[in-house]
């Protein structure tokens, strides 16, 4: 299903504001009720919360970078890629609906974490989950939306890729 015209940029927009929103409430939420490296175990101690502040970007990239380097690679070009980004997916009409709610997810995410780092000067991740030797870095719901960004992305070019082989092989049988 393809989205047009005003009902495409309200539902685009929609979308990278919910994303915003719910990351902020659940950051709101863990900066009020939960100190720092306060730790609460769940479901035989494979999900956890525990709040950390990170100062620099996924799993702590360029926390110990000077100023202005630090501000100009974890805020001034994020900002400026956000928003390109958010521009193209508007004036780029012939993208799949897929396709341009993945990449709004990925800015919402970005958003979120980007106005943690101008506002409180690092992001605040809370979550960590834990399955034997398999665990991942302590993340919040930016984070997540970003991943399910990502995941559609590359669900819309795999089967856009399909479908292009089904192209293919139809107009080669059509031409036999």
């Amino acid at each position: 299903m393809k989205f047009k015209g005003t009902n495409r940029t309200i539902i685009i927009l929609l979308v990278a504001i919910l994303n915003v929103a719910l990351d902020q409430l659940s950051k709101a939420f863990v900066r009020g009720h939960i100190s720092p490296y306060q730790h609460y175990s769940y479901l035989n101690e494979h999900f956890n919360i525990l709040r950390v502040e990170n100062t620099g970007a996924f799993l702590s990239l360029g926390d110990g970078l000077m100023q202005p380097f630090r501000f100009i690679l974890l805020t001034l070009i994020p900002a400026l890629a956000l928003l390109g980004t958010l521009i193209y997916v508007l004036i780029k009409h012939n993208l799949t609906s897929r396709l341009a709610i993945g990449i709004v997810c990925c800015i919402g995410g970005g958003i979120g974490n980007l106005y943690d780092r101008i506002v409180y000067g690092s992001v605040t991740d809370f979550m960590h989950i834990r399955f034997g030797a398999l665990q991942t870095g302590v993340f919040n719901v930016a984070d997540v939306s970003i991943m399910v960004g990502f995941g559609l992305i590359l669900l819309d070019a795999f089967l856009n890729r399909n479908e292009g082989k089904k192209e293919e092989v139809i107009a080669e049988e059509q031409s036999e």
